[in-house]
């Protein structure tokens, strides 16, 4: 049988004969940690830009996108893969609504709430919520600046819908498909720009589409000024949330092409707002002539209709 002495790693005795034999050797332990790689440490240099180094792709995000696209490992064709553009729960949708209508100065919307979990989910609903909004809105207000006119006779214009779907839905997915090819070849041609996905951009889109619903809304008083005011207050606040998204992964890029780019996105962006409020709602009357009613004795009768 063996005794408890044989039970002892023969490599502790070495350590300890080698250690009694020399007290001043430097021993060296195998869980120090390794040296801080320079990317780290350049980043420790510009604290500033943490949150950009995310985006450019560095640190975790690598890892984070690279899991997001194992758990995407369905086929296109597949249920299952376009069920994960819309697994998200109220709760997400209510934070990424509320971080588009407060955004926060000097942070990033996907930083904060898209990159971890983009979704479809928001901003399918918020651009349908808004193409009804706007029909209907529209048709109100045209009712109640006629509303006691004996000659006028309320008409619904259903094509308002067809028409307001058409803008929003073009607005929502053409532009961040039109962004995402700039800045992927943008990206080929210079360094340190930020990497956005095509899935990101339209999110960050759907979102920030979200405070022309209440507008929309509001623009039912039929009051100009108020309808302006109203459009200037909601392309600050939806306005800056692209630019605090879109300028991170320009500004490395020349200085021209950089504002140029951040200018179109803002000004795409209020096109679509004046569009709608000059389309809709403050459209001009057209004054179209009545059919000519005879009369019984002789007469006719000319009516005008407006």
């Amino acid at each position: 049988m063996a005794t408890a002495d044989d039970l002892k790693f023969q490599e502790f005795d070495d350590a300890a004969n080698l250690l009694a034999a020399n007290p001043d050797a430097t021993t060296i332990s195998i869980d120090e940690p390794a040296e801080i790689p320079k990317n780290q440490h350049s980043r420790l240099q510009e604290p500033g830009r943490e949150e950009d180094d995310e985006l450019l792709g560095t640190d975790d995000s690598d890892k984070t996108e690279l899991l997001a696209g194992q758990k995407k490992s369905a086929p296109f064709w597949t249920f299952e893969y376009y069920q994960t553009f819309f697994d998200v729960d109220t709760y997400q949708v209510l934070d990424r609504i509320k971080g588009s209508v407060f955004p926060v100065p000097g942070k990033n919307f996907v930083r904060l709430y898209i990159r971890s979990n983009p979704d479809l989910y928001g901003p399918f609903w918020i651009c349908a919520t808004l193409v009804f909004t706007i029909a209907v809105s529209g048709n109100l207000s045209n009712f109640f600046i006629h509303l006691g006119k004996p000659t006028y006779h309320y008409v619904p214009e259903f094509r308002k819908v067809s028409i307001a779907a058409t803008t929003i839905y073009a607005y929502a997915w053409l532009v961040p498909l039109a962004l995402w090819g700039f800045l992927m070849w943008r990206n080929s041609k210079v360094m340190n720009i930020v990497s956005y996905s095509f899935l990101e951009i339209v999110c960050v889109y759907g979102y920030s589409l979200f405070i022309y619903i209440p507008t929309a809304i509001l623009w039912i008083i039929p009051q100009k000024v108020v309808r302006w005011v109203l459009v200037v207050f909601s392309l600050c606040l939806s306005g800056s949330v692209l630019v605090m998204t879109f300028w991170p992964a320009v500004r490395d890029d020349n200085r021209r092409v950089a504002v140029a780019t951040v200018a179109t996105v803002l000004l795409l962006h209020a096109l679509l707002a004046v569009g709608c409020l000059a389309y809709f709602f403050d459209a001009p009357e057209l004054d179209i002539p009545a059919p000519i009613i005879p009369a019984h004795n002789g007469t006719t009768v000319i009516t005008k209709s407006h």
